[in-house]
């Protein structure tokens, strides 16, 4: 069954065009704060800002794509920046062709548009954090930077091999969620992005075949052998890269604590994930360590990693890399640290690329490719049926995913079971199955990530930006739309006594005290201002508030 033409309808249809109610003095406060922002959260490659980066140490360098001559601006940044200019060693056809440590030295990629940041540590352009930021931009009428940034992705694709986690060399061997065509659907129905003109429909049509086609490469990363799910016609995360990721260069102390937390709780299922290994390895010791764990003679990520005798499996780090693909770093959903992440097919990521495939279908219904739309279509139909096989759980009556080594479904509570709601994937009978379990996940400053607090940011009592709007989007697709208004409101409620309290907008907020009081125990602590995907959620979340009916008065 396909709920597409729903979709239509409340994703990409919003109400920015109608009047604005009343706003209350904490939201107005908030809503300067973010139209503000954007200016501040803006870089290219001309703007010395763009190449700070506190996650790597190390004098700035820019890297071209291999054979590019430098542009006009990367000329004039090379002398006002003092910032070392490279071309890298080769082409890259797909990711994982280029291997950081390779490098001289990590820098920035080069991007030829100016594109929105998150904000503090993230001072790149990010794959997932880009879809909910464009968004924003459009909904602030900032029409082409949003463009801009989807154009930059097609570089990005055609340059580097594929959508990047962000334009770093430390990320040259993963993506991140696949957001590209909802991206592109995004611009190309925003009347601002073209002119009304019939030259400016042209364009449009133009740039829609180019979209097609760098999507239709992007799309070719996820179907590469590495990321299928064994037998299941599913995919999962998957980085082409070993051992510890270079971006925690500047937080080395990562690794230590989880290998202090598995020690330290041996029977909660992550002895699988250590090694014994000496602080110190002799020549042969550190021969085996590269097969068994990492290379401690070129990481110093790696040197450092041990506690009380042991060291963390190689499995591990490729769990840990395909967890940092998922966007999701870190929790505990798939096992301690989800350092087991490889070995599940996630409900989020086949029902982002269920999605994937609808857009693409569509996409080639309007470029008058009728044999290119079945195959989308057959594509889909595909993935729908092994997500109904795999991913939905009848007695419990939920989406879950699916440990595909062992050949068994996960019991964790995750925020993205409700991604099929987004998606178009469930049924009828399945969403108000899910809707009718919306407290597992909802607290009173909106939905948490899970319904575990285990002290890392993507578990309780922690929410995000973007999964509470898949989530309220999701609702709205079929037809919730009470529960929708509510978690909306109940959501920009929390980020108003955030901004009151803080004067500024962050990465994540607790949903249980309904503010930004974050105390992340373990793994990343920081809870990052800025920030650009809060920003545009916020803004969308205030078009569901005013199509929403009017909440009757307490008598």
């Amino acid at each position: 069954m396909k709920f597409f033409p729903v979709l239509l309808l409340t994703i990409f249809v919003t109400s920015s065009a109608s009047a604005p109610g009343p706003v209350a003095p904490e939201s107005q406060a908030t809503l300067k704060y973010i139209q503000s922002s954007w200016a501040l959260l803006t870089r290219s490659m001309s703007d010395c800002r763009s190449l700070t980066d506190v996650k790597v140490k190390g004098a700035p360098v820019l890297y071209l794509p291999a054979g590019m001559s430098a542009p006009d601006d990367v000329v004039a940044a090379e002398q006002k920046c003092h910032v070392r200019v490279l071309n890298l060693p080769k082409p890259i056809e797909k990711i994982g062709d280029l291997q950081p440590g390779g490098l001289p030295a990590q820098g920035l990629l080069y991007l030829p548009n100016a594109y929105v940041v998150p904000g503090g540590r993230f001072n790149e352009m990010y794959g997932w954090d880009s879809y909910f930021i464009i968004l924003g931009l459009e909904a602030s009428r900032h029409a082409a930077l949003a463009k801009g940034m989807v154009d930059n992705f097609f570089f990005e694709i055609e340059h580097y091999g594929g959508v990047l986690n962000a334009n770093r060399t430390y990320y040259l061997t993963r993506s991140q969620p696949p957001f590209l065509t909802s991206m592109i659907r995004a611009v190309y129905q925003n009347p601002a992005s073209f002119p009304n003109t019939p030259e400016g429909r042209v364009q449009a049509q133009d740039w829609l075949a180019q979209a097609y086609a760098m999507a239709e490469k992007d799309y070719a990363y996820w179907m590469r052998p590495e990321h299928r799910a064994g037998r299941t016609g599913l995919t999962r995360y998957f980085d082409y890269g070993s051992g510890p990721v270079p971006e925690l260069g500047g937080d080395s102390g990562y690794y230590i604590s989880v290998i202090h937390w598995i020690v330290e709780h041996p029977h909660a299922g992550g002895e699988q994930f250590l090694v014994k290994g000496a602080q110190h390895p002799g020549a042969a010791e550190a021969a085996r360590l590269k097969e068994t764990s990492c290379d401690v003679e070129t990481s110093a990520i790696c040197r450092k990693a041990w506690y009380g005798g042991y060291r963390l499996s190689r499995d591990f780090y490729a769990g840990d890399r395909a967890m940092r693909e998922s966007g999701f770093d870190s929790s505990f959903r798939f096992g301690p640290f989800s350092g087991a992440t490889e070995d599940y097919a996630p409900v989020g990521l086949n029902c982002l690329l269920y999605r994937y495939e609808r857009d693409m279908e569509h996409f080639a219904l309007l470029l008058e490719k009728p044999a290119d739309a079945m195959r989308w279509d057959q594509r889909a139909r595909m993935r729908y049926l092994a997500i109904q096989r795999y991913l939905w759980r009848e007695k419990e009556g939920v989406f879950a995913d699916y440990d595909f080594v062992h050949e068994r479904p996960s019991d964790y509570a995750f925020i993205t079971s409700l991604y099929p709601l987004w998606a178009g994937v469930a049924t009828r009978a399945q969403a108000a199955s899910m809707e009718a379990k919306l407290s597992v996940f909802e607290r009173p400053g909106g939905l948490a990530s899970s319904d575990e607090d285990s002290g890392l940011q993507w578990n309780l009592p922690y929410g995000w930006a973007p999964t509470n709007w898949i989530a309220v989007v999701g609702l709205e697709n079929y037809g919730d739309h009470k529960d929708a208004a509510r978690i909306a409101a109940h959501w920009n409620a929390t980020v108003d006594r955030g901004y009151a309290a803080g004067g500024t907008i962050r990465e994540k907020y607790n949903v249980v005290t309904g503010d930004a009081q974050v105390h992340v125990t373990a793994g990343y602590k920081q809870n990052v201002i800025g920030f650009g995907w809060t920003n545009a959620v916020y803004l969308k979340m205030r078009e569901v508030l005013r199509e929403a009916e009017p909440v009757p008065a307490k008598k």
